[in-house]
């Protein structure tokens, strides 16, 4: 579908009601105006709640193959499983379907998108249909992205910290519920204590209050997750390095929200920090904050509700001139959920009132 000249895309969100449906909401409130009608849809027992999107109230409406009559970008906030019967649908009326969960990112056809390092690839999509990655990996991949276009990226070694709104409002509800009865105890100075005080664990293999838990996701071939494939499949989509080495270990922390990664990225050519601090500072989505003599540097306290990655303890390694060692964090439901898939639409929309 085309928008007609001078006339503001129609904007679907799919998902309205969800967590991320939520703040995707309020990050279409901030940003430019360059939709016309903004579409609320949910499942058929949110149908008729109202919601406020820029600043005016607009009523849910249940989902249905009607609900994209011309519409001209969906954006899918959904679960797999939603996202694989309705985008087609979606897409099949005319929209171009920016989906926001796993059902489609590793499908030759759809093309998995981060506007700041491939936002052309957006153009390309024989299914009508464009992937947002996942949280995890976009936490990391637009610095990564700013600096493989300078050295060349050939290996990534990361460790992820992932807070537990990555698991939804389960997640977050045994975090809370297990900080409350572990408060003002004398906990952890025996083998079993805090498992034995929490007692539910909740969606995790073992307390997250705490404790760090050396798995995210669910276990696939070889002892890996499925989460630590995710990182390792989409950054090299993302990058067109489909043979890039990468290697994760994912774990779980008691943060409420914001993911944080060390990374060890080794390059093609000899690197140096001055450089990397120039490259990071000028990258659009990052902020670099990297000066540890003075305690600064990126925590998840700090970076949750902002939009950017962000950047700090960047070293080289001392062992191999073509190697950085860095941390990286950002906000697991902004820029690594809900903003994204809000850029790839922009993107979108440009390309539609141009054509």
């Amino acid at each position: 579908m085309t928008s007609a000249p001078g006339r503001k895309p129609t904007l679907a969100v799919v998902g309205a009601t969800g967590a991320v449906g939520t703040v995707m909401l309020g990050i279409l409130s901030e940003r430019a105006d360059i939709w016309g009608e903004i579409r609320l849809i949910a499942s058929p027992r949110s149908a008729g709640k109202k919601l406020v999107v820029r600043g005016e109230e607009v009523e849910v409406v249940a989902l249905s193959e009607e609900a994209f009559e011309g519409v001209d970008v969906a954006m899918f906030d959904v679960p797999d499983e939603v996202s694989a019967e309705w985008a087609p649908v979606a897409a099949a009326k005319g929209a171009v379907a920016v989906d926001n969960s796993g059902a489609f990112r590793m499908d030759p056809d759809v093309p998995l998108v981060v506007p700041e390092v491939n936002a052309r690839a957006a153009r390309v999509r024989p299914k009508g249909i464009i992937a947002n990655p996942n949280c995890t990996t976009l936490s990391m991949i637009v610095a990564m992205g700013a600096l493989h276009s300078e050295w060349g990226l050939s290996e990534l070694i990361v460790s992820s910290y992932q807070a537990v709104s990555g698991s939804g409002k389960e997640g977050v509800d045994t975090l809370r519920d297990q900080l409350a009865k572990v408060t003002g105890t004398d906990l952890g100075t025996q083998p079993g204590d805090v498992r034995r005080a929490v007692g539910e664990f909740g969606p995790y293999p073992a307390p997250i209050a705490l404790n760090v838990v050396p798995f995210a996701g669910s276990l696939k071939d070889d002892g890996w997750t499925s989460e630590e494939l995710k990182v390792r499949n989409e950054s090299r989509k993302i990058l067109g390095l489909p043979d890039l080495r990468v290697t994760a270990t994912c774990v779980r922390v008691p943060v409420v929200t914001t993911h944080s990664l060390t990374v060890h990225a080794r390059f093609e050519s000899e690197v140096s920090v001055a450089k990397a601090h120039e490259i990071l500072s000028g990258a659009p989505g990052v902020v670099l904050c990297d000066n540890p003599a003075q305690g600064e540097f990126p925590t998840p306290a700090d970076v949750v509700g902002t939009d950017p990655t962000w950047v700090g303890r960047v070293r080289r390694s001392l062992d191999d001139p073509q190697a950085l060692e860095l941390f990286v964090c950002g906000d697991n439901l902004r820029k690594g959920a809900a903003l994204n898939t809000a850029q790839i639409a922009e993107v979108v929309a440009a390309e539609l009132t141009s054509a």
